[in-house]
């Protein structure tokens, strides 16, 4: 069940509540019992290593460098 964050506007607690998608936008009472509070835009932190894509080979073969025309003979 995913948690959503909510702060209190009358007291400033920032507090999480686990709830279903459908009832993400209900009304949430703070553990203070205020009932002002606004539901926090919360972000997603992944972690692991990246790898950079492999170079994608060039059109016209070859594969040298320099030249023009990206590396063939242009004749």
């Amino acid at each position: 069940m995913p948690r959503y964050e909510y702060r209190c506007r009358t007291c400033g607690d920032t507090f999480e509540l686990s709830r279903p998608m459908a009832e993400s936008a209900a009304p949430a009472d703070c553990p203070a019992g205020h009932d002002d509070t606004v539901k926090l835009l919360s972000t997603v932190a992944v972690g692991g290593a990246a790898q950079a894509p492999a170079a994608a080979p060039r059109a016209g073969g070859g594969g040298g460098g320099g030249g023009c025309c990206g590396g063939g003979c242009c004749g």
